[in-house]
């Protein structure tokens, strides 16, 4: 039999005494636990993933402001996300076709995938009304408040997921979760704490571009949150190119609204490409499936915990390639973005579980025992 170990504590009216019994078995179970979660956020395979999709966003970053601060070139970044989503659909087509079983023809297989993606339309059409909120917002509001809301959407993620997918974050995760957010605000201050972006646009309504930004940042969590348990928990079970090959044909429509929208840009329709243009396309195309694959292999909270990363390793390239912005505030909430992802992704131990009390009886002085309620870690 293992022994007890008993802990008692009395409440300061002396009416309820809170009795805890944890056993050695308990301990080693606990224990057990801490290293098998260990060894699954360490996993080779999620780790890749995640710095490969860091790396991907730090390249995007840096190349796109190159292209488009030192070079000046005038192209419409929607032809560009729009010609990502065209490599990433005949890319999946081709990875789909290449893995089907002997026997099996490719195009009925696409023609059935296409029919079934209406899952990924609408994550498609969340994604654009995004857009359309974020140009809604900048309209009405500066972008330095822009940029100060945007940062919620760390907290918007954590939160749909404990919503939809019923997951439990333990109270480390949350505070590592808000000083990342808060990291992240303070390594934006150059955008937000310039006179130039400070003030609104003339003749902007503030509320409409506030509300703006609150909805774009809650829709921008839902659908990462959308988009794991689709991929997670669907009964289809498709791989990562089926679904980025659906997504993509949802997407491919959007973007062409959206350069229709926007009239060509400065430059007219294609107008304005050059070969740095023609890489962010393929490192956008490349993006897209990395997201898909980080959420397999991780989450959505990995996710953006690697895209947050992004943001302070793009500003130090940006800093010393291309002469960026660097500032002592910056360095100082670059190192809070990094201890707060360190915080997070190794951190073991389970959230803090509520005592439950029993309702209280005629008898004042009746000890009620409370046990503590086990936790899905």
């Amino acid at each position: 039999m293992p022994s007890h170990h008993r802990r008692t504590r009395t409440h300061s009216s002396g009416r309820i005494r809170v009795v805890e019994e944890e056993t050695e078995e308990d301990s080693d179970l606990a224990k057990k636990s801490k290293i098998m979660v260990f060894k699954s956020m360490m996993s080779s395979t999620k780790l890749f993933v995640l710095v490969l999709l860091c790396m991907q966003n730090t390249m995007f970053t840096v190349l796109r402001r190159y292209s488009q601060g030192v070079l000046k070139e005038i192209y419409s970044k929607y032809e560009v996300l729009l010609v990502g989503e065209l490599i990433k659909f005949v890319y999946s087509a081709y990875k789909i076709s290449s893995e089907l079983s002997q026997g099996e023809k490719a195009v009925p297989k696409l023609r059935y995938l296409l029919k079934r993606s209406s899952k990924m339309a609408v994550l498609a059409c969340i994604y654009g009304a995004m857009n359309i909120l974020s140009f809604v917002a900048l309209r009405n509001i500066s972008a330095g408040m822009f940029t100060v809301f945007a940062q919620l959407k760390i907290l918007t993620t954590a939160t749909c997921s404990s919503v939809m997918l019923n997951r439990s974050y333990s109270m480390t995760k949350w505070r590592a979760l808000i000083s990342l957010m808060m990291g992240v605000l303070l390594f934006s201050e150059p955008i937000w704490n310039r006179d130039d972006n400070s003030k609104n646009p003339e003749g902007g309504n503030v509320m409409l571009g506030t509300a703006a930004v609150l909805i774009e940042v809650t829709l921008s969590g839902f659908a990462s949150i959308y988009f794991e348990k689709v991929i997670k928990t669907d009964p289809e079970q498709l791989g990562i190119w089926e679904r980025n090959y659906q997504l993509a044909f949802g997407s491919i429509p959007i973007y062409v609204m959206f350069m229709f929208w926007e009239d060509g840009g400065i430059a007219g329709y294609f107008g304005g490409w050059s070969v740095v243009a023609g890489i962010l396309a393929l490192l956008g195309a490349a993006g897209g499936m990395l997201v898909a694959l980080s959420i397999k292999h991780g989450d959505s909270i990995l996710k953006t915990l690697a895209t947050t990363g992004a943001i302070v390793l793009s500003a130090a390239l940006d800093h010393y390639l291309l002469g960026g912005p660097l500032t002592n505030i910056m360095c100082i909430a670059g190192v809070i973005v990094v201890i707060s992802i360190c915080n997070y992704t190794f951190d073991m131990s389970p959230p803090e579980a509520p005592l439950q009390t029993e309702p209280k009886t005629d008898k004042p002085d009746e000890e009620i025992a409370l046990t503590k309620a086990s936790v899905k870690f």
